[in-house]
């Protein structure tokens, strides 16, 4: 072994230096020469530091994330907690249930209003007034022209970093964390809206202002800009505990009967091979932009009694909830949902449109 060291360091050492120094060093007896360098072992030092370190924190007054969140949250937002704020109509009541309702989307124990299968109920009285008064005051005084071109002008633009995209859920629960959390560092964010929602934008509009608490300064087809206010504090930001998952929608009657009422059953019949015969009057593009699809069925309903829409690859659950937008906002009867066709009966000049509608957005039966 040490005939091998010694040969070993005349080759790696110049010729005139190799012998003194390979004679000033010595070369121990019990040489541990493994084939590969052994694990390292944990540095207890490195970890006496952190605990130092934590019982520092401790005792300066900082804590730990897990003792931050103190779990079951309380917020004190004045409305209900659901999944979609402008899509789902809650004033009707589901049949049925594809999961338990005592399994909420919030997490276990971690939220202190109770899950009802559709929405978070609030536990206690909201007072209206003193809300409506700390909205007005961290709003402040309304934006001049000048301001409010100036911030147009900052976050018009597509490549806007401060930017949310709203899709077919609508103005849904987690959202309003998203703008929240833009709102630090951001006065406006803006809010581009595609498919479904863009059927109705004034709904749209209408929950992203009363469940943010912002105001919209800008406007433009499907783009919206939201303003956090004058006096906006993200210090005193609202609590909002986040939903851990999507919660399956449930169960709804029948969006389409087999017999339309007001009319028999050939009646019926005879209306839907009319409208599947019959030239389409659009044709929707996923995830497009609807803003114009009311006042265009309104107008073909002037002259036409039934109206088609080409729904190709939009998919069967957008199609139903375009239906159930069209058949509120126009008002008209759905009465065909096949192969992504939509086919709209604008009813008997007689018949009330019914005001309670029987189904909501998020059925996802198949109809005839």
């Amino acid at each position: 072994m040490r005939n091998h060291l010694f040969s070993l360091s005349l080759r790696r050492l110049p010729l005139p230096l190799s012998l003194p120094r390979f004679l000033s060093f010595s070369i121990p007896d019990d040489v541990y020469d493994p084939p590969f360098s052994p694990p390292q072992k944990p540095n207890e030092s490195n970890n006496n530091n952190k605990t130092k370190k934590k019982k520092n924190d401790n005792e300066n007054g900082t804590t730990n994330l897990n003792e931050e969140a103190k779990f079951p949250l309380k917020s004190e937002l004045p409305f209900d907690f659901k999944y979609s704020y402008s899509e789902i109509n809650h004033s009707v009541k589901p049949i049925s249930f594809r999961e338990s309702p005592k399994f909420s989307p919030f997490g276990p124990a971690r939220l202190d209003r109770k899950w009802t299968g559709t929405s978070a109920p609030v536990q206690k009285e909201v007072d209206r007034v003193r809300i409506e008064e700390e909205r007005k005051r961290v709003l402040g005084d309304p934006l001049s022209e000048e301001e409010v071109a100036e911030l147009v002008e900052r976050y018009r633009h597509s490549d806007c970093a401060r930017q949310i995209n709203l899709g077919k859920g609508g103005v849904t629960h987690n959202m309003l964390d998203d703008i929240h959390n833009h709102w630090k560092k951001a006065e406006a964010v803006r809010i581009k809206c595609l498919g479904v929602p863009t059927l109705d934008m004034d709904n749209v509009c209408f929950h992203l202002e009363d469940k943010s608490g912002g105001k919209i300064i800008h406007h433009n087809i499907n783009t919206l800009l939201l303003y956090r206010g004058r006096n906006y504090d993200p210090k005193n930001r609202p609590v909002i505990p986040l939903m851990l998952w999507k919660p399956y929608p449930p169960i709804y009657p029948r969006l389409v009967k087999n017999v339309i009422e007001g009319l028999t059953f050939e009646e019926t019949k005879e209306m839907r091979n009319r409208g599947l015969n019959s030239h389409p009057l659009m044709k929707l593009t996923r995830n497009g932009v609807y803003v114009n699809v009311v006042e265009r069925v309104r107008e073909a309903f002037k002259t036409e009694e039934v109206v088609r829409l080409d729904c190709t690859y939009v998919g069967t659950s957008d199609c139903k909830r375009i239906g159930v937008k069209l058949r509120d906002l126009v008002p008209c009867v759905p009465i065909l949902f096949k192969d992504e066709q939509i086919i709209l009966w604008r009813g008997n000049a007689n018949q009330e449109q019914p005001s309670n509608p029987q189904c909501s957005i998020e059925v996802e039966e198949s109809t005839i």
